[in-house]
């Protein structure tokens, strides 16, 4: 792919669109912060890993001044922007390029099912962790993965496509079938862990403790049950053993909902807990520890 676009120049965006331009793909990042922008075109993404210090080169503008031809398009931005965002880059449509989101939380490839064609939409999760540090400079350290797959089976090949893409740009990117139930996963993941980051403000290690893990286990069974009602195959044992693998390698990492709590920003709390609150309520299920964690968590938002 020899034209790369990274929307949304938050922690992950950065992490991603400095790691393959590291890797020798011509990377563009579009973000509404002029100032960031600013930055990035200036300076480039300073990049901050466990094996040292890094400099991507990598361009900047708003979305509108992205031009083709564009192989593949990065959607990044928090959830509840993921509409807007992909409607801005609606003009890019007829280069033919993929569309991939590895988004937190729920109802992402719908929105850019409104714009792009299914058959051109990747979608995945990582748990690579990422922390922004000033307009253009992203730390992450510990392990991280990729797992995606086409969001119909008529868009697997270019998902295999993409996931050799990220590998080979040191992401440990897979191509999952199972794409969906791994969907779910990470929102369990982040319904508990960001929410409690976020309330305690605190980072990940801080939670390894036996009463948060009673909180989060209780929180665990109550999404089991919503995804069993959604026809999702949820392995519990397989997210807890992320919660295992998260509390013991990125004990200092903030997670996204914390760093925009703490940065006075909206949080993606309702397209994380609330989608899946929603989700509950459609089925009539009950979910009181998930409902009072996302109730407080909301009771910080700002106005």
């Amino acid at each position: 792919m020899q034209r790369i676009v990274v929307i949304g120049a938050g922690a992950m965006g950065c992490l991603f669109a400095a790691k393959l331009a590291l890797a020798g793909h011509r990377v563009t990042v579009a973000d509404v912060d002029q100032a960031r922008m600013d930055a990035i075109a200036a300076q480039g993404i300073a990049l901050s890993l466990d094996d040292g210090d890094f400099a991507a080169r990598v361009g900047a503008c708003p979305i509108a001044a992205v031009d083709g031809p564009v192989d593949l398009l990065v959607l990044f931005t928090k959830g509840m922007h993921s509409a807007a965002a992909i409607a801005s880059a609606a003009h890019l449509v007829d280069t033919g390029c993929t569309v991939l989101t590895l988004q937190n939380g729920l109802g992402n490839t719908d929105a850019i099912a409104t714009v792009f064609p299914r058959e051109r939409i990747v979608w995945g999760v990582t748990d690579f962790p990422a922390d922004l540090h000033g307009a253009n400079a992203v730390s992450s350290h510990g392990q991280g993965h990729v797992w995606l797959a086409g969001l119909i089976a008529a868009a697997d090949t270019q998902a295999r496509h993409v996931a050799d893409i990220l590998d080979g740009a040191g992401l440990n990117a897979r191509f999952a079938p199972e794409v969906e139930a791994m969907v779910w996963d990470k929102v369990a993941f982040n319904s508990a862990l960001n929410a409690l980051c976020t309330l305690g403000q605190v980072p990940v290690g801080r939670l390894d403790s036996a009463p948060i893990r009673r909180i989060v286990g209780m929180i665990m069974d109550e999404i089991a049950a919503i995804a069993r009602a959604e026809g999702i195959a949820f392995d519990r044992t397989r997210t807890m053993a992320k919660v295992d693998f998260a509390l013991a390698n990125h004990t200092g990492h903030k997670p996204s909902m914390l760093q925009d709590r703490l940065a006075g920003r909206r949080t993606e709390v309702e397209s994380i807990n609330g989608a899946v609150l929603a989700i509950a309520a459609r089925h009539g299920l009950a979910a009181p520890t998930l409902e009072l964690v996302t109730d407080l968590v909301c009771l910080g938002e700002p106005a």
